[in-house]
């Protein structure tokens, strides 16, 4: 009898071991995809993010460019369909840009912020004169630099 009882005490303690490890592991393997998740959603939003950056300032400096050669009086002649199609392009990557960041990001605000800043970018296009080309041209430069703030705390 003793050795009965022996046996399935050293059964029921191999079990329970068994299960102890078992829910110890799959909690470190939930811990560990979690964390992996996290870590790849991060290095998403840096690349979205920066990769937005990028293209505003692009077509920030497109815009700039050509608001240079419709304005000076020495550069009209620069104006041409390839110009055009330029500040085209440049705008349209700035907007696939912007949407994959606003697909990445769980923030409203940095939503907004995205939308302002290429809503004050396009008013470069729009610049009745030097001034407020200057003007516009400064808060575009900040608003670009505030963007990158609000999402440079995202991704710590």
């Amino acid at each position: 009898m003793e050795a009965v009882v022996a046996s399935v005490v050293a059964v029921i303690g191999t079990l329970l071991g068994s299960g102890i490890t078992h829910f110890f592991q799959s909690r470190a393997a939930e811990r560990s995809e979690q964390f992996a998740r996290a870590e790849r959603l991060r290095q998403e939003r840096i690349d979205a993010y920066c990769a937005y950056a990028g293209a505003l300032l692009d077509y920030r400096r497109v815009l700039v460019h050509r608001w240079f050669v419709l304005h000076e009086e020495d550069r009209c002649d620069e104006d041409s369909p390839e110009l055009t199609e330029e500040m085209y392009k440049a705008r349209y990557n700035a907007q696939e840009a912007m949407f994959r960041a606003q697909m990445v990001t769980d923030d409203p605000g940095v939503l907004e912020r995205s939308e302002q800043v290429m809503a004050e970018t396009t008013e470069l296009h729009w610049a009745a004169d030097r001034e407020s080309l200057t003007a516009l041209r400064a808060t575009t430069r900040q608003g670009i630099r505030d963007f990158i703030a609000a999402t440079a705390r995202q991704v710590r």
